[in-house]
């Protein structure tokens, strides 16, 4: 195989002794340049249109995926607009809740301190009035028990029984006199 490498430089620098850097070859010009338009007419015909569509079709991809882009940014700030909106409405809703339980809760306390005033004012009275109807009633026993000592007592200083209507009634409206006068 080196052989072979060996007799393949061997040949170029035979052939090419002669030639330098800066020499022009005219047959090599004419054979670059054609096969460089060659090229360049299959590019143009084959590979130009199908990079130039990829391209293109790449493109539209892209700004698809930016309207997309932008349009999922567009309503995500909308969203979150709306989210404020709502925690804005839930803030104020929960503030009025608060405010109309405060103010049920001050109306109910009122309401119930009212009842619980009215109901002892009426227990109160009732009470006055027991004791007023008791009282009554131990003095009506009192005045009795009097009119029957003061009789028994008359009878006895007297020697005689004194149990008329009359002299009831006459005991009773002498007490009734000095129960005036105190």
């Amino acid at each position: 195989m080196n052989v072979m490498w060996l007799a393949v430089l061997a040949a170029a620098e035979g052939e090419g002794a002669g030639m330098g850097p800066f020499q022009v070859e005219f047959g090599l010009i004419f054979w670059t340049w054609l096969v460089f338009f060659a090229l360049l007419y299959l590019l143009k015909k084959f590979a130009w249109p199908a990079l130039v569509g990829a391209t293109e079709e790449r493109e539209k991809k892209i700004q698809a995926q930016l309207a997309a882009a932008e349009k999922a940014h567009a309503e995500a700030a909308a969203a979150l607009e709306e989210a404020k909106r709502l925690a804005a409405e839930t803030r104020g809703s929960a503030q009025q809740l608060l405010n109309d339980a405060r103010q049920a809760a001050e109306k109910e306390r009122t309401a119930l301190l009212e009842r619980a005033r009215r109901e002892q004012e009426d227990l109160l009275e009732r009470a006055r009035r027991e004791i007023a109807t008791e009282k009554d009633k131990a003095l009506a026993s009192l005045r009795r028990e009097a009119v029957e000592l003061s009789l028994a007592a008359a009878g006895k200083l007297i020697g005689e029984r004194m149990d008329s209507d009359t002299d009831r009634r006459l005991v009773t409206e002498y007490l009734e006199s000095v129960e005036i006068k105190h």
